[in-house]
This record gives C-alpha cells, sequence and structure tokens, in this order.
C-alpha cells in the first residue's frame, strides 16, 4: 500500500540525540529559585519523581506530565521557575537541519506529516520549537502523550496520532523513531512500517525487525519512494 502519512518520534528523532546530566540540569534549573542549601535535595525529589514517572511509562504506559512530577516530589513552582526549566532545555531541542527539507519533500508528494512524543511537556512547548525552527506549519497534526492517558508502545497513542493527520489505516503509514520498542515494536505491532534511527545509548530489542534503519533523515525519503 502505497505512504500516505509518516510520523516522527520527537526527541532524539526530529532533534539530533543529546545525552543530558539530568541530575545537573535540576540543579540549574533549581539554583535561581530556591535557598543554596535547599536546592541539592529539591532538585534530586524532582529528578527522582521524574524518573519514577518516566519508568511507570515504561512498564504500564501510563503517561504524565509536569505536574505530576512536581507534585510527586512536592514541591510547588511558578512561571518563572517553568521558564528557566525550558531555558534550560533550550540547547536540546533545536531540529535537525534535515527535517524541514524532508518535510517539504513529503508534502510535494502528498504525503501527510505527523509526530507522537513520549513527553511530559505540554503541547505549547513543543509548538515553540517547531514555531521558532520554522517547521511547525508542515506538521499536519501532532499528538502528545501529556495529553492522552497511554505513551507509547500503547496502540491507543499510535492511533491518536493517525487520527491526527487524518489516516485509518496503519499500513499507509510509516513511523520513524529512534527507540526501538517504543517506536518501531510499537507502529508494527499496529500494523504500521517502522524506520529506525539507531542510537548507541538506545537499547536494542529483540523483538523488533524494523522495516529500514537510517543514519539519517535524509535517508528516508530513498525508503518511502519504493513504498
Amino acid at each position: 500500500m502505497a505512504v500516505r502519512a509518516v510520523i516522527f518520534d520527537w526527541g532524539g528523532t526530529l532533534t539530533p540525540w543529546h545525552t543530558v546530566d539530568h541530575e545537573a540540569l535540576w540543579r540549574d534549573v533549581c539554583a535561581p529559585h530556591f535557598p543554596a542549601d535547599q536546592v541539592p535535595a529539591i532538585a534530586e525529589a524532582i529528578r527522582r519523581a521524574e524518573f519514577e514517572l518516566w519508568r511507570r511509562s515504561e512498564t504500564a504506559q501510563q503517561s504524565a506530565t509536569l505536574d505530576h512530577v512536581f507534585a510527586r516530589a512536592g514541591v510547588s513552582v511558578d512561571e518563572a521557575f517553568l521558564a528557566t526549566y525550558f531555558r534550560t532545555w533550550e540547547p536540546h531541542t533545536y531540529t535537525d537541519p534535515d527535517v524541514a527539507p524532508l518535510l517539504r519533500e513529503l508534502r510535494d508528494r502528498g504525503i501527510r506529516i505527523g509526530v507522537l512524543s513520549n513527553t511530559m511537556w505540554p503541547r505549547s512547548a513543543h509548538e515553540q520549537v517547531f514555531t521558532r525552527d520554522k517547521v511547525l506549519e508542515l506538521i499536519d497534526g501532532a499528538v502528545y502523550s501529556s495529553e492522552i492517558p497511554w505513551t507509547k508502545p500503547h496502540p491507543q497513542a499510535f492511533r491518536a496520532a493517525m487520527a491526527a493527520v487524518g489516516v485509518t489505516d496503519p499500513a499507509a503509514c510509516v513511523f520513524v523513531g529512534d527507540r526501538p520498542y517504543d517506536d518501531i515494536f510499537g507502529a508494527k505491532r499496529l500494523g504500521m512500517r517502522g524506520v529506525l534511527i539507531p542510537h548507541s545509548e538506545v537499547p536494542p530489542h529483540d523483538a523488533v525487525v524494523p522495516d529500514a534503519v537510517i543514519g539519517r533523515l535524509a535517508g528516508l525519503l530513498a525508503h518511502v519512494d519504493t513504498w
């Protein structure tokens, strides 16, 4: 069946892979907003809560938000704190240079473009990133797990992404991601084609056989055109 939609993961796929020291990041975020002697304990409480909720997303495929993280950590934050948080993350959010040309080529072929991200961030944060990098108008639909009950690889997360781009048949969809289990296993289990962008820090999954493996996003078109 011809490809009617390509749906992308976000972090590590539409953005280049970055290794992030979450302990240091949370200390940097907390430092301007709490007394110095309290910063290590508060930052550790937030980091631990975040880790526990990500673990739940992996084991139970249940989504979470930043509000859930702060509530679990027992920490109250304000808009200034959140502004610092997103500003600290900014260097890790820039869109891969391959993205805009690739999305334009896909649109020229009449293929709809979607995003499905396991994320605790609100939609507004992602759309600010896409607007900054001038790709928001190239995306037909996006689903963020912070807005739905599930995370990848739950089938309902992928169905939500299909609905967002207006495609009903999984066989007409390609999913592109960097995580063999969350992205590729989840997509292929539903009947989509799965394209893996491998990273050394993301563990393999024995049950996953991608339909294609690409080193960079620019390599996707050759596969889509043959399908």
